[in-house]
């Protein structure tokens, strides 16, 4: 059986909304959430940015939802502090909770002043943060010098179990890298083909662990209402890789997406006002071997959609809790 999650957009919604949503996305049928973190949002038109850790906690407190959070160590955040946050959720909500972990985008990350890498350098970057985070959420005392630094770096508060690094993949190439580190694979809609791909590459390079599916889409009682939606809150992310990692402004993608038609929008968001096309979308992802779907409702008014995904389109997958999944690591000498 899947589980149907519920995504949460600190980008669109502000952090006292998103939690009364996400308790609504419980009552409603959905089995998870999962959270963005960013420091600004993608466009003025969405307009919000909380912080997603002290949500977090307030989110595992109220619900008996398990989470994920998408996040980037290595600039804004040092891999000790991204240790010592998933140690703190992982022990007050024992086995509830997961990271997945990128290598970040400009607008988010040059709040430091620091220069913006070339993503090689991103990429090995990560790699160090993950071994570093490993480490650290095993019990051990870490230095560690290259991409980040690390200086006698220990925990003295451990989670059991201890929560699951996920690598977060758009193509082939970056989940096959993954597959050495990740306790589990996320990725995003994109056309039926490219997801095969995705998951094949992680899976015949050893991946582990249970694939995730994020899902943008949106719904509205009328077709032109939930094209409007999409069009208004995700155009600004349409344009993907390298663009969407390097422009480091708010301005800068509004500008770039200025152009982005109603039609173009469709590409990224699964646009329908029928139910149960979107059941139709769903069920073939789950039939391509994804065992999670997180739905992200691209509207800042999230209401009518729970309320109409609870009714028609949940009862037609049948979502249930993720189920048990294996121990996390590889050890830790793997990761250094």
């Amino acid at each position: 059986m899947p589980v149907i999650g519920h995504h949460c957009s600190h980008e669109q919604i502000s952090p006292r909304q998103l939690l009364a949503d996400v308790q609504h996305a419980e009552r409603v049928g959905f089995t998870a959430g999962m959270s963005s973190d960013h420091l600004v949002p993608w466009s003025e038109r969405q307009g919000e940015s909380g912080f997603a850790w002290s949500w977090l906690g307030a989110a595992l407190a109220t619900t008996d939802l398990p989470f994920g959070v998408v996040n980037a160590p290595g600039q804004r955040y040092h891999p000790a502090i991204i240790a010592q946050a998933m140690a703190t959720l992982g022990q007050m909500f024992p086995g509830r909770f997961w990271a997945a972990l990128g290598s970040g985008e400009a607008s988010n990350e040059r709040v430091t002043g620091d220069g913006w890498p070339r993503k090689s350098i991103r990429d090995e970057r990560l790699r160090e943060c993950v071994g570093v985070i490993r480490r650290l959420l095993a019990g051990e005392e870490v230095s560690h010098d290259g991409h980040v630094t690390a200086d006698r770096a220990q925990l003295w508060t451990l989670a059991d179990p201890v929560p699951h690094l996920v690598g977060p993949a758009v193509t082939p190439g970056t989940a096959a890298r993954h597959a050495d580190w990740a306790d589990g694979l996320i990725t995003v809609n994109q056309p039926v083909q490219r997801l095969r791909d995705v998951l094949t590459a992680y899976r015949d390079a050893g991946g582990r662990g249970p694939a995730r599916l994020q899902v943008h889409l949106s719904w509205a009682p009328t077709e032109d209402a939930a094209l409007a939606i999409a069009h208004d809150q995700w155009r600004s992310n349409v344009v993907g890789p390298p663009i969407s990692w390097d422009v480091d402004t708010v301005a800068g993608f509004d500008a770039i997406s200025e152009h982005i038609t109603p039609e173009q929008v469709r590409g990224s968001v699964l646009v329908s006002h029928e139910p149960a096309q979107h059941v139709e979308w769903l069920q073939e992802y789950l039939e391509l071997g994804y065992d999670e779907l997180y739905l992200h409702f691209v509207g800042q008014d999230q209401h009518d959609y729970l309320e109409t995904f609870g009714e028609h389109v949940l009862p037609a997958l049948s979502p249930t809790p993720p189920a048990d999944t294996p121990s996390p690591g590889p050890s830790t000498e793997e990761t250094r």
